[in-house]
């Protein structure tokens, strides 16, 4: 009997020890992952490749860089989604940027880069309007928004939106960056597109 409490007690060490280990192992993945996550949602690092420093050029003086507030909306605010698994998605999704930006660059010059305004705005366009504009509904919250405080052609054509089903990207496009040239997001991916389809 003496033999058998000592092999679980043996056991029960190297179980609380193996328990202890894998803690220990999971708390600095955790806090590894939210440091990179952390770190790769920085305009700093958003704009660190020179192929980002076109968009960053007409970024600068937006409503959404400089404005009365100071409230700023940086790439990750209007780019990435915000609850941590569709944000962690999105980041492997955007890996392949690496491919394109060195591996098989596509947009290192400005040429390039305008070459696929069109395609990557396109791709932003139809992420947001399938997530019915849910960055922009992160800061911009309609239930909070003072309709007395907006002008009279802004809550007619809010109230328009509203009614056809639209989310904000099928209006407010091209407030960041330049527009491509061609249709908007309503005409390619819209809800008042695809019932006329």
């Amino acid at each position: 009997m003496k033999e058998i409490f000592q092999i679980l007690r043996r056991r029960w060490k190297l179980t609380v020890s193996l328990l202890f280990g894998l803690f220990i192992f999971s708390v600095g993945v955790g806090v590894s992952g939210a440091y990179v996550l952390a770190y790769t949602s920085t305009e700093e690092f958003c704009t660190g490749c020179h192929e980002m420093t076109y968009n960053l050029a007409e970024y600068k003086g937006t409503i959404h860089d400089t404005n009365r507030t100071g409230v700023r909306a940086i790439c990750t605010n209007c780019h990435v989604p915000h609850e941590p698994g569709p944000l962690v998605w999105a980041k492997i999704k955007a890996s392949k940027d690496v491919f394109y930006t060195y591996i098989s660059p596509s947009i290192d010059t400005p040429a390039k880069f305008e070459a696929k305004r069109a395609t990557m705005a396109h791709r932003v366009w139809k992420d947001m309007i399938e997530s019915d504009s849910h960055q922009c509904r992160s800061c911009h919250r309609a239930d909070k928004m003072s309709v007395d405080l907006q002008s009279e052609k802004a809550q007619k054509r809010h109230a328009k939106a509203k009614e056809d089903g639209k989310t904000c990207i099928e209006c407010h496009f091209g407030i960041a960056h330049h527009e491509p040239e061609g249709p908007g997001p309503s005409e390619l991916f819209g809800k008042a597109a695809a019932k006329t389809n």
